[in-house]
């Protein structure tokens, strides 16, 4: 389709209104990309996805993939053969841990009706050895020591050679202190030195680092030391080699994946689209239309996308209208209504949802043209009707009968008699060549060609003589009028004037009459198909509003049918018990016969509900509850031995588990991980929000963590804040709230949060092992 249409309409305005919904990048760039289509088959496509996210949200009122960011260009340098960073490795991390939160969402699925999204979901593919590998690497983009026993090794001796280097000094500080001019330890160069007394300094035997500006001050690293800081800088050396060799091998391991990845990445971008074009149909009252077989269009209440309080109107393009001629005064919207069915078309045409009833058709045009707005072309000396008449000169060389054409205040720019007569040669040609066409003009010689003429219907937009201004109401099959003689009289205008100009056109005053008398049986035919219409949406909340009634209250009656029945067999099984006991006792102490006994036993044990009754039922959800609490080859763990994440990648035929923790892989029994929480439970209620707490227990007292990232502002700062008031309900000292680096937005909302809660002692950043800027420390109080 020409990219004239798209400028003309300002398609790009209507599509940044589907950017605030996104969560990805990749589906920020297919949003860029979208383009109208006309394969019937993709479109219908497109509306099917849409229709299927509906039935997820059904279900999953929170439904949500997961922020990632573009891994193109990453995974191009990986075919090239070049080695990723740490940033691009975290960002394919990313990608691969949403692959498996959205394969693992889809499984859990309980009603899975999907018709043309089951196809993206069973495509993603989960990679629990390179998960598992690259939890190596935390969110704030620190390399674990547990990344390889040789960087574990590493980072012990640099440990231990700091801590003889602060024993050392520290010492110093106390045998020595009144060599120095401060009693404390510097820093000078990474280097770890005491700030001497230049009186002094030859009685500290050492290597002098710097000198303070005023001389008096000199900065020795003692002798003792520098031997151990020597050794201490080779390790640092060896460190930087041992992360490069990591980052290498991490990068070698996802390079035969790249394709694999690549395809992942997409999916997980066009299942956000999908979920935006979702959310927009629901916040903006949209729908989705049906595709005519021919080229008929009828709109109900379309709106235009880019007014903030857009009139809706219907409009009917039925199989054998084929122009549609809106006359009348140059005020109240004759241009909009053109934008709105061209830019309506646009949408559907795009698979997205249009602003219009439920129950609309739109057709499926090859190419849109649109003559619209009042331009000069002042490069070529052109005047408005000659700028005008070469856009329609070119429209009519391209056009075909699969095309839609609109254009605005045909023939206007010229001598009105002359413009008339050529905006009915223009669109009598059209009529003839069966293009679907739409156009505004103020001649009131084309009235008469819209009702003598087949195929070719006059509309008009509804004025308001009272108070004088246009309502935006379009009529279609009634001409526009003239109401200069009413907003004359109106004006002040004397009633002689107005009389007499009205004797001087009394032909036209009587076309204005039957207007009038049509504009009348009109406005009462909106109002009544306004009130039917008003009539069916309440139906349509009832309709809604029963059935999510009828459903709370299924779930509910099963759940309380269970438990009843439970406490049904746990009464009735003591009482067969207690009977047994009884009828023994009878048994041996009276004379009845043992098939008398039987006989009431076989009476009792009647009484018991049958296992039928529901029993399957009850059994299948408890299998269900349990097999959500398995663990499954995926899922991310903490190893309790050492306190580190890892992902299982296969069990086996013992039962122990295979797990990638690093670069280590492991095996493990189930006692010696738990499933991180927010994976042992994917689904959480509607009505009940949970937040995702882990303890761990230190020095410091007890601790609580909070991980935001991957979620929108508001729902971030809700869970701040409800996830603070717990902690102080706990008693707790200190929090961990993990916000990640991304664009700083969620970070930022976080720090002006705490700088605002008077219950907030202190707070800043994590230390680098331990998330960095990624992670906010808190103290509370």
């Amino acid at each position: 389709m020409n990219t004239k249409i798209l400028e003309a309409l300002e398609f790009a305005k209507v599509k940044n209104q589907f950017e605030p919904y996104l969560q990805t990048e990749t589906g920020q760039q297919e949003l860029r990309d979208l383009l109208p289509e006309t394969n019937r088959e993709k479109i219908e496509r497109a509306f099917a996805e849409i229709h299927d996210m509906e039935q997820i949200f059904v279900e999953e009122h929170h439904f949500s993939v997961g922020a990632i960011r573009n891994i193109a260009e990453s995974l191009r340098r990986l075919e090239l053969n070049a080695d990723l960073n740490v940033d691009e490795l975290l960002a394919i991390k990313r990608v691969l841990e949403v692959s498996a939160e959205i394969s693992r969402f889809y499984d859990n699925l309980e009603n899975n009706d999907l018709t043309a999204l089951n196809r993206l979901f069973e495509n993603l593919e989960t990679f629990p050895n390179l998960q598992g590998g690259l939890q190596a690497i935390n969110d704030g983009g620190f390399i674990e020591n547990f990344a390889s026993p040789a960087l574990e090794k590493i980072r012990r001796q640099i440990q231990q050679g700091e801590s003889q280097v602060r024993q050392i000094l520290q010492g110093m500080l106390k045998n020595k202190g009144d060599l120095l001019a401060e009693n404390l330890i510097a820093s000078r160069n990474g280097r770890s030195v005491l700030p001497v007394r230049n009186t002094h300094r030859n009685r500290v035997a050492g290597m002098v680092h710097d000198i303070s500006a005023s001389g008096s001050t000199v900065y020795i690293e003692p002798r003792a030391v520098v031997e151990l800081n020597e050794e201490i800088t080779q390790a640092r050396a060896d460190e930087r080699h041992e992360l490069h060799r990591i980052l290498h091998e991490f990068s070698d391991m996802l390079r035969p994946h790249t394709q694999t990845i690549r395809n992942n990445a997409w999916l997980i971008g066009h299942l956000d689209f999908v979920r935006a074009k979702y959310l927009f149909m629901q916040e903006n009252q949209a729908s989705l239309p049906s595709l005519s077989e021919d080229k008929m269009v009828h709109l109900l209440n379309a709106r235009h996308p880019l007014l903030s309080n857009p009139v809706a109107n219907d409009l009917h393009f039925s199989n054998n209208l084929t122009v549609i001629v809106i006359t009348g005064p140059n005020t109240g919207g004759k241009t909009i209504m053109l934008k709105t069915l061209g830019l309506t078309q646009l949408m559907a045409q795009s698979g997205l949802p249009i602003l219009a009833d439920p129950g609309s058709h739109v057709a499926i045009f090859s190419e849109i043209f649109a003559d619209i707005g009042d331009e000069q072309s002042i490069e070529q000396s052109l005047s408005t009707f000659s700028s005008h008449m070469g856009h329609i000169v070119n429209i009519l060389d391209r056009a075909d009968e699969d095309s839609l054409i609109l254009l605005d205040e045909l023939g206007a720019g010229t001598d009105p008699q002359e413009g008339a007569s050529l905006a009915m040669a223009i669109l009598e040609h059209l009529r003839l060549t069966d293009i679907k066409t739409m156009a505004t003009t103020h001649y009131p010689e084309l009235k008469a060609y819209g009702i003598e003429t087949a195929h070719v219907q006059n509309a008009s937009m509804e004025f308001d003589v009272d108070s004088l201004s246009p309502t935006y109401h379009f009529m279609q099959g009634v001409p526009g009028r003239s109401n200069a003689f009413e907003i004359a009289r109106r004006l002040g205008l004397s009633e002689l004037i107005v009389k007499d100009a009205q004797e001087m056109t009394q032909d036209d005053s009587d076309v204005n009459d039957l207007i009038e008398k049509l504009e009348a049986q009109t406005a009462e035919s909106r109002r009544r198909l306004d009130h039917i219409r008003e009539v069916e949406q309440e139906n349509l909340k009832f309709n809604r509003a029963v059935k999510k009634l009828y459903n709370e209250f299924s779930h509910s009656y099963d759940k309380e049918l269970a438990k009843a029945q439970e406490e049904v067999r746990q009464y009735v099984d003591k009482a067969v018990k207690e009977s047994d006991q009884i009828l023994k006792a009878l048994n041996e102490h009276s004379q009845l016969k043992p098939h008398e006994v039987i006989e009431a036993k076989g009476k009792l044990k009647k009484l018991t509900p049958s296992d039928d009754f529901s029993k399957n039922k009850v059994l299948r959800k408890a299998k269900k509850q349990n097999a959500k609490r398995a663990p499954k080859v995926g899922d991310d763990i903490i190893v309790l031995a050492y306190d580190q994440r890892g992902t299982l990648t296969g069990q086996l035929k013992d039962g122990r588990w295979e797990a990638q923790v690093g670069l280590i892989k492991m095996t493990l029994k189930e006692v010696e991980f738990n499933l991180v929480k927010n994976q042992e439970e994917p689904k959480q209620s509607s009505k009940k929000k949970q937040i995702n707490v882990v303890k761990k227990s230190v020095a410091s007292g007890p601790r609580a963590r909070l991980d935001l990232r991957g979620k929108r502002y508001e729902e971030a700062m809700q869970e701040l804040d409800d996830f603070i008031d717990q902690a102080l309900l706990n008693n707790m000292a200190q929090v961990d709230i993990i916000h990640g680096i991304g664009t700083g937005v969620i970070r930022e909302g976080v720090t002006k949060y705490l700088r605002s809660n008077r219950h907030v002692k202190s707070f800043g950043y994590a230390p680098q092992n331990a998330g960095g800027s990624g992670c906010t420390i808190a103290n509370l109080g």
